[in-house]
């Protein structure tokens, strides 16, 4: 199978802010998005993935740019930007760098930050769904299920995952930079999923005096609230707790702002004017951005994380080093198998036309024999046969011979135009 049929399409915190990615987000179930890029004219496979810091499509597609223009167009519908805007945010990896990209965001290589191993669990998430939905082919088994033990290997070989942070994580050290010691501060997360309960764990690892946990589904809140000895409350009551907290950590799922400026503005008086520290590391985001023009009000987004990611970027360089030359070592390894896809059928197609050829000119040649008899006719079959194997030797040695992919893969075509394997009409015998 031609390998330029992979292909990744998406948008990430590489390529795109937030304001950008927030336009694009799928909350929730993933199932309609997967069904619609599936019945794209030309998809063969698919597989998509959203996260907060990305939104991929991956293709095992006819490799025309229609495909890859109606995939695009999907991903971007309703988010009101310019053709041009959307082609300056997305990424296109075709082939091998298509291989190697989901190969390094299994891996944790593409992350914000590199080495946390949440992204590996979404991935996985989303090969189980395009299975459940009949999305995932023998390209993508294969592909997907290589990429988890690629992760693995790399988690084995590296200790790029001993320095690595979470988002969560990464939100915690910069309220650490702002308040310094941690000890005895309130904090209040809005949302009760993954990444509410790993900022649970940081902070009460910092000492903090308590949570409070606000979401729709009182609950969830509850059982969050009781895993750490806090409190839980409705999401509702928001506001009013914002005048006893120190720190809000914003992660829910909803689809547009649950805080605004001019509801915290008179909070802010109750609570005399003592700084009030908000991180929204939601996707799309929780927060107004005009939180940030109130007095003592500091705001971050994701976006603003990149700050304390970088601080751990030179501990994880060496060890990134090492995950990257996996990376291009099961991507070389990957490329072969793709290229031998084609190799057994067109062995076995090359066979089958010879024998066609050896059969019928070994018929025309007994029925211009008929007192050869049946030692004649067996010795004649015998050596038709022998010819065969003789003529189609190194033509087989020559299919087989190591090489690049691209390599193999333009032997394989030379055989196939020798030998016209590909041609419609005729038999082939010459007669």
């Amino acid at each position: 199978m031609p390998a330029e049929k992979i292909a990744c399409l998406g948008v990430n915190h590489h390529t795109a802010p937030v304001a950008v990615r927030e336009r694009l987000a799928f909350s929730g179930d993933c199932s309609r998005p997967l069904a619609a890029i599936k019945e794209l004219a030309g998809c063969d496979e698919c597989c998509f993935l959203s996260t907060c810091n990305r939104v991929e499509a991956l293709l095992v597609a006819d490799p025309t740019a229609e495909t890859i223009k109606a995939a695009r167009e999907f991903l971007f519908a309703g988010s009101g930007l310019s053709e041009r805007e959307v082609e300056q945010y997305t990424y296109l990896h075709i082939g091998s760098a298509a291989v190697r990209h989901v190969f390094r965001v299994a891996a944790s290589l593409d992350s914000m930050v590199v080495g946390e191993p949440q992204i590996l669990g979404q991935l996985k998430d989303a090969y189980r769904l395009a299975v459940e939905h009949n999305a995932a082919g023998p390209v993508l088994h294969r592909l997907l299920s290589k990429s988890f033990s690629v992760a693995k290997r790399i988690r084995t070989e590296t200790s790029i995952g001993s320095s690595a942070v979470s988002i969560s994580y990464a939100a915690v050290q910069l309220a650490r930079k702002i308040f310094g010691d941690l000890s005895g501060r309130r904090v209040l997360l809005a949302g009760a999923g993954e990444m509410a309960e790993l900022a649970a764990e940081h902070l009460l690892a910092q000492g903090i005096g308590k949570v409070v946990v606000a979401n729709r589904t009182l609950e969830r809140a509850m059982n969050l609230a009781r895993r750490f000895n806090g409190e839980a409350v409705g999401l509702d009551e928001l506001v009013p707790q914002l005048a006893g907290v120190d720190i809000l950590i914003s992660s829910t799922g909803a689809p547009g702002l649950i805080l605004r400026k001019e509801e915290v503005r008179p909070i802010m008086r109750q609570r005399r004017h003592q700084p009030l520290f908000l991180i929204d590391i939601a996707v799309p985001r929780d927060l107004d951005p005009g939180l940030n023009d109130l007095d003592n009000v500091y705001l971050y987004d994701i976006d603003d994380l990149r700050q304390v990611v970088e601080v751990n970027k030179a501990q994880r360089k060496q060890e990134a080093d090492k995950a990257e030359r996996i990376v291009a070592e099961e991507t070389i390894k990957f490329d072969h198998w793709l290229a031998n896809m084609d190799l057994g059928p067109t062995i076995a197609e090359l066979r089958r036309k010879a024998d066609e050829i050896r059969r019928a000119e070994t018929a025309k040649t007994l029925a211009g024999l008929p007192d050869l008899g049946l030692e004649g006719q067996k010795a004649l079959e015998l050596m038709g046969n022998a010819m065969l194997n003789k003529l189609l030797h190194h033509p087989m040695l020559f299919l087989k011979e190591e090489g690049t992919p691209e390599e193999k893969r333009r032997n394989l075509l030379l055989v196939r135009k020798i030998f016209g394997l590909d041609q419609s009409g005729g038999n082939g015998n010459g007669g």
